[in-house]
């Protein structure tokens, strides 16, 4: 037996609408594929790598992340958390691939475990793509000695996760896929099937299942990046806490995981959307310039990141907009002398930071921005 999915109530139900309005308006955006979407999807891919792994105690600014993905050296990542980096973004660089495979794809255990070893394989000692053979214990947020959770025996392990794959591929179809996604990861991380790895199991396989019914690419399905936030990270491992029990007890009443996943839902598709709105409105304003002054519109590929204060790579730039070692690196000198971007550190440590010039379109872009919303928080 496994935890049920709940039925859903009148707000549970507008938080769903909400939230589906929100992807719809995002799906019809992303069908025009404007230049510098592949530069969102990396940064949102980043941001979720990262914040699954801030919560298991591998912080990663967003930047040494993008360089990762981008294939070039971290600036401040160390080795060890480098590890577990390469290993999330290899599941999720697959996760990203399965989004779209044909109608005769299924779940099974081959595909759970080879996940589990693309993401843990560098722990050889762990067991990393096998069902464990010990028992296994999740500790409280508030005292890492106290047990505050008992998984099953490992005896039970092969029946309940052939149980959890039968509901994958054929259980509660009917039921919104937020839902669907969220009661995934929650039987996934009680089971607790391997021996470490278990928590970003259960977020990324909610991103395959919610990517690949939603038609929504992973990287704008995924709530690990809200996850990842302090006070949410523990309000995260509060809820698995109250809604779990101690041990496996799948009879306990999950609607309050499914509200806190429509919440985090709910606030990730806003981020999602105002970023998309916020990039659009910066490629406009930053063209608009980049005309002005002479220079050409490609020279937005390196722009676009300073004015979200991340830093410029060369590499990168020469690697998004498609451009010779030359020609790169006379576009990013030239924006270093008209005052648009300021370098720091040398050689393979170089970067770039937004210069004075990036101020007034700061100002312009982000003044209208408004508040976030909680849908389970209304004002009457």
């Amino acid at each position: 037996m496994l935890y049920a999915t709940p039925s859903l109530e009148a707000d549970d139900q507008r938080a769903l609408d909400e939230i589906e309005s929100m992807r719809h308006s995002l799906r019809h955006m992303l069908r025009a594929t404007p230049r510098w979407t592949r530069q969102l999807r990396r940064n949102l891919t980043a941001r979720a790598i990262a914040g699954s792994n801030t919560i298991e105690g591998y912080a990663a600014t967003v930047d040494d992340v993008e360089a990762l993905i981008s294939g070039e050296e971290p600036l401040e990542t160390g080795e060890k958390t480098r590890a577990e980096l390469e290993g999330y973004q290899r599941g999720m660089t697959y996760i990203q691939a399965l989004a779209d495979a044909g109608d005769d794809f299924r779940y099974d255990a081959g595909l759970l475990n080879g996940l589990h070893f693309m993401l843990q394989g560098h722990h050889l000692d762990k067991r990393p793509g096998r069902w464990r053979d010990g028992p296994a214990y999740v500790t409280s947020p508030d005292d890492p000695l106290v047990p505050a959770y008992t998984a099953p025996d490992q005896t039970d392990v092969p029946p309940l996760m052939s149980e959890f794959i039968d509901w994958l591929n054929d259980g509660d179809l009917d039921a919104p896929v937020h839902v669907r996604a969220s009661m995934a990861h929650l039987n996934l991380v009680k089971i607790h099937p391997w021996k470490d790895g278990n928590g970003r199991m259960s977020r990324a396989l909610s991103t395959l299942v919610f990517s690949r019914e939603a038609l929504m690419p992973p990287e704008f399905s995924s709530i690990e990046e809200w996850l990842g936030r302090g006070r949410n990270t523990y309000a995260y491992h509060q809820i698995l806490e109250n809604v779990g029990g101690p041990h496996w007890s799948p009879d306990r009443d999950t609607r309050p995981w499914i509200r806190f996943c429509l919440t985090a839902h709910h606030r990730q598709a806003q981020q999602a959307q105002r970023r998309f709105d916020v990039m659009s409105r910066a490629w406009t304003r930053l063209a608009e310039d980049a005309e002005a002054t002479g220079l050409d519109e490609r020279v937005v590929q390196a722009l676009l990141p300073a004015f979200s204060d991340a830093k410029v790579r060369r590499t990168v730039y020469q690697q998004d907009a498609d451009l010779s070692d030359q020609q790169a690196i006379r576009d990013i000198r030239e924006l270093v002398t008209r005052g648009w971007l300021i370098p720091h550190g040398k050689a393979r440590a170089r970067y770039y930071a937004p210069g004075p010039l990036m101020d007034p379109v700061r100002e312009e872009v982000r003044q209208s921005m408004e508040p976030y919303t909680d849908p389970y928080r209304r004002e009457h």
